[in-house]
């Protein structure tokens, strides 16, 4: 099972499995995350022999994609030896629906001051199982396994993991894979029905200041709606180590016409 199939160098095929949850036709953005994340890291080491981390992931989300065939696109922005700005594009039929921006830093060995004040969630096995597509369809959250301890609308903390790889046939980074979930956090923890409002993001940032470990992806999230239209889901990230990062994911916040 994968997310994507390789055509060419920059050509992806999606697949079912992408299915989104807003439209089932077109395709749940968070894998398309992840594949950029990969094309960056793919470009990253064909251009240098070092191993830079990526420190932070920024998309734009421009439109939606069919469930068919992606193209993807590279260009360094700022290039640098210790420091470097990168951003990548994935498009369908010349058309550009995300833009993402990652800085790759120089590994340092900090070992003795790895600290963090943010709070630790209860482990995978410690949260009851939760089935997603009892609040939203499609192939992606189809995909997803969900441990979830829901706290009230709006608040949870949450595990999350896939069997399905993003890419098939290839090894993929644990940044990348992890980046392929993030856009999840947005419908795990609902304020309101789907049926009441829509309310997708129209970006997602996130900053690591640790690297991924594990299957396991988790979340401490927070979603908030203002008073004209405006909406923030924001989340501790982790791994089943501790927390390794934040995202944050801006929504527009529409009430269903009767």
């Amino acid at each position: 099972m994968h997310y994507f199939e390789r055509l060419s160098e920059t050509a992806f095929l999606a697949s079912n499995h992408t299915g989104g949850a807003w439209n089932t036709e077109e395709q749940h953005i968070a894998p398309a995350l992840g594949l950029l994340a990969h094309a960056i890291e793919t470009d990253r080491d064909q251009r240098r022999e070092d191993r830079p981390t990526i420190g932070r992931l920024s998309y734009d989300i421009l439109g939606t994609l069919p469930i068919g065939v992606v193209d993807t696109s590279v260009r360094t922005l700022r290039p640098g030896r210790t420091i470097e700005l990168v951003e990548a594009t994935l498009s369908h039929d010349g058309r550009a629906a995300v833009v993402a921006r990652a800085w790759l830093m120089q590994s340092f060995e900090t070992q003795p001051f790895h600290a963090t004040p943010f709070s630790t969630i209860a482990a995978p096995e410690d949260m009851p199982a939760w089935d997603a597509t009892t609040v939203w369809p499609g192939g992606f959250i189809e995909s997803a396994d969900v441990r979830r301890d829901q706290i009230e609308p709006g608040r949870a903390s949450f595990w999350v993991r896939t069997p399905v790889d993003l890419v098939a046939g290839e090894p993929v980074s644990a940044v990348a894979r992890t980046a392929g979930l993030l856009d999840i956090a947005n419908g795990m923890t609902t304020r309101i029905s789907p049926a009441d409002a829509a309310f997708p993001n129209l970006d997602l940032t996130v900053h690591l200041f640790a690297e991924p470990h594990g299957e396991w992806v988790g979340f401490d999230t927070n979603v908030s709606f203002g008073a004209s239209g405006i909406g923030l889901t924001h989340s501790v990230v982790s791994d089943v180590r501790g927390p390794i990062g934040t995202s944050s994911q801006i929504l527009t916040v529409r009430p269903a016409t009767r």
